[in-house]
């Protein structure tokens, strides 16, 4: 990674020439190409003679003493860069107040296109977290409930994610937690003796009527014992039946949105885990009102119940054995938790009686919120029935795109849409932008990749290498924004931020097509310019295949 390059040059100089320590500094991509390939503000750091990330002052250190501005020593600095960066770096030069900007040379670039020619599927990726495994928690669909738009942003954040650390080394193991017992099962199963359809339906009839019929109520609790107990046939039939269909109906949505996970974590199986976590440990959970709670006003949190009146695991305790049981299956290096962002209260009271509890399980596992999928009609409700399901949503983008248009564009129309803003944000989702072909969507990059390998199809390109030609400065561009991916994936990967990698294929593909219109590649009459135009196409075409499959999105050859 060039950006790294540069970083280790830098720090190279400062320890050789300066005799500093270690300082915290940024190197980061160009804004524009006027701007250069990377600007570092490493002279800003040591302004006035002090870098701030420095445990001594550096007016003691041989060689800075003196230096009153960011410019001064940018200029003293520049000249060792220079003497040290002939290798790779065309120039350096001093912008504003300060800032360092460097160009790379056109033979670096010449060598990262061949290494992208050469090695297309593992371009980009790493090998920083080789030995690793990871577990990564997302989707989570209960039974006897639709899979809602809500799951379908937690598969994509999830999915993505997962992916990014796949391209990092990492063994990634990815499950599934699903709550196929408690009172919101009650409520499906009372429903469904009265003739509703498991699927959604039956739960908001039994959940109305838990609010609304004291009769029912007490109906409905007698039927989550019941469950718990196993000790009537005909509730446990319907039960069988309801939840062996939800996740049916479950697996089949997971094979569309391209997600395969390799364990599913039932509440039914981890409640008993969890309540034995909870005896265990009286110094930490304490009873209250013939419940059993962890009162988290001593560090700053509110209390939760953990065993409930009836004696019965809530879903904080079945949390705990899920927890517990995801180390000793699986031994995660770190286990990751994507959740919407309206848990994230409960999930800082978890977390903490995990780290009291299991420590070392607690120290290895991360909740990642994200924020609500929503439409222009405003919040839905499972409770209510008003529930927008995936399945809808992914139809009525369909239903806006060309006929006869492959399911996978509108998949890339709402999952795009999803991971290009900051996971943590809600987002207002609008069929129209989401759907076109053109401007910031799934689909205009789809077609970007299509058209680039349509180029390549009418050229007939068989294996090629990049020439030794004259690069201008689009070309140059362009080139040095492909060989970012590596950084961009990185950045992604360490923030767990797909938007990251999202907004760079936007930029890319912005490039690429700019590029096209102001380079025709057919009509180049110079055979070695025009070999050199189908190596950058080719690898456009590659990094965007990339990428999208980095966010879970097909790349087609055709559209």
């Amino acid at each position: 990674m060039m950006r790294a390059k540069i970083k280790t040059l830098i720090e190279e100089v400062m320890r050789e020439t300066f005799q500093s320590p270690d300082i915290e500094f940024s190197v980061v991509p160009g804004e524009n190409a006027a701007h250069g390939d990377y600007a570092s503000n490493i002279a800003f750091v040591c302004e006035r003679g002090v870098a701030k990330q420095m445990n001594s002052h550096v007016s003691e250190v041989e060689g800075i003493r003196g230096l009153r501005t960011p410019r001064q020593f940018a200029e003293k600095l520049k000249g060792f860069l220079d003497a040290k960066a002939v290798n790779f770096i065309d120039r350096i030069e001093i912008v504003g107040p300060g800032f360092l900007n460097f160009w790379l040379k056109d033979k670096t670039l010449l060598d990262g296109l061949e290494k992208v020619l050469e090695h297309p599927d593992t371009f980009g990726t790493s090998d920083v977290l080789h030995g690793k495994t990871v577990m990564v928690e997302y989707t989570d669909p209960n039974p006897f409930k639709q899979f809602h738009i809500g799951h379908l942003m937690s598969n994509a954040i999830g999915e993505s994610i997962a992916r990014l650390y796949e391209a990092g080394g990492a063994k990634v193991l990815r499950v599934n937690w699903q709550g196929d017992i408690g009172m919101h099962i009650a409520m499906a199963v009372w429903g469904m003796g009265k003739g509703q359809s498991y699927l959604g339906p039956a739960y908001a009839a039994g959940a109305t009527a838990y609010r609304t019929d004291p009769e029912a109520k007490e109906e409905i609790e007698a039927i989550n014992r019941k469950i718990y107990d196993r000790s009537d046939p005909e509730i446990s039939e319907l039960y069988q039946e309801g939840r062996q269909g939800s996740l049916d109906y479950f697996e089949k949505i997971y094979a569309r949105l391209g997600t395969k996970f390799i364990h599913y974590f039932f509440e039914s199986e981890m409640g008993p885990k969890g309540m034995e976590i909870v005896r265990q440990h009286p110094e930490v959970f304490e009873s209250s009102d013939n419940a059993v709670v962890f009162k988290g006003e001593p560090y700053g949190l509110h209390t939760r119940v953990f065993i409930n009146s009836q004696g019965l695991p809530t879903y904080e305790a079945k949390e705990l054995g899920l927890n517990q049981e995801k180390f000793k299956l699986y031994h995660p290096d770190l286990s990751l938790i994507v959740t919407g962002n309206e848990i994230t209260e409960y999930f800082k009271v978890l977390l903490k009686a995990m780290e009291l509890v299991m420590p070392g399980v607690a120290e290895r596992t991360r909740h990642i919120p994200h924020g609500m999928l929503r439409l222009s009609s405003g919040k839905m409700s499972s409770r209510t029935g008003d529930v927008i399901t995936a399945e809808w949503l992914i139809q009525e983008v369909q239903n806006r795109l060309p006929k006869d248009t492959d399911e996978s564009v509108a998949l890339a129309s709402i999952k795009y849409s999803i991971l290009k803003q900051n996971v943590r944000s809600d987002i207002i989702f609008d069929f129209d932008k989401s759907a076109a072909f053109q401007g910031d969507s799934g689909p205009y990059l789809q077609y970007t990749h299509a058209r680039l390998k349509s180029i390549l199809r009418k050229a007939k390109v068989g294996e090629i290498k990049p020439p030794d030609v004259q690069i201008d400065a689009r070309e140059h561009c362009l080139a040095a924004t492909i060989l970012r991916l590596s950084e961009v994936i990185e950045d992604a990967l360490k923030d767990c931020t797909p938007n990251t990698l999202a907004n760079y294929l936007f930029s890319l593909a912005q490039l690429a097509n700019e590029f096209y219109h102001s380079h025709p590649v057919m009509q180049e009459s110079d055979e070695q310019k025009k070999i050199f135009r189908l190596v950058l196409i080719t690898a456009v075409a590659s990094t965007l295949k990339k990428g999208l499959h980095l966010l879970g999105i097909d790349a087609p050859e055709e559209m």
